[in-house]
């Protein structure tokens, strides 16, 4: 099986909320995706980790919603961004203004054309869900720490 198309101009991948309020367009290719298992992430999530990708900013289009997403800034952290009527989780920091914009890979209608390549905060993961040996990269903290 051929790997899957990462996104450009030419195949762009859509994604968006549960409810279909926010949807979003990217025609960059994915820079990096990981596992984070910060508490922060398994607050949020209410799940042990959460897969996110990043994607230049010039490759990120949001294309509704702006007016329902809304954010959580804890006092460590970048603001968490939510759908306000549905509650999805889909962005993390400011997805307008940030270099690099961080995305819920859950949320993509399609396959990113990346792979997570490292577990991240695993000095926060939960007791209760074993962290497979699956060769990726692990980290204490944040990627390189």
């Amino acid at each position: 099986m051929a790997p899957p198309e990462p996104p450009s101009p030419e195949h762009p991948l859509q994604g968006g909320c549960l409810c279909g309020a926010v949807r979003y367009e990217l025609t960059a290719p994915f820079i990096s995706a990981g596992y984070c298992h910060c508490t922060h992430c398994q607050r949020r999530t209410g799940t042990g980790s959460s897969a996110n990708g990043r994607v230049p900013q010039s490759g990120f289009a949001l294309l509704q919603g702006a007016e329902v997403i809304k954010a959580y800034k804890h006092t460590s952290g970048v603001p968490k961004l939510f759908c306000e009527n549905c509650g999805s989780a889909v962005f993390s920091g400011d997805p307008l203004r940030d270099e690099e914009v961080a995305i819920r890979l859950g949320t993509l209608d399609g396959d990113p054309g990346i792979r997570p390549s490292a577990h991240l905060y695993l000095d926060s993961a939960v007791p209760w869900e074993e962290i497979p040996d699956d060769g990726l990269e692990r980290f204490g903290g944040p990627r390189g720490a």
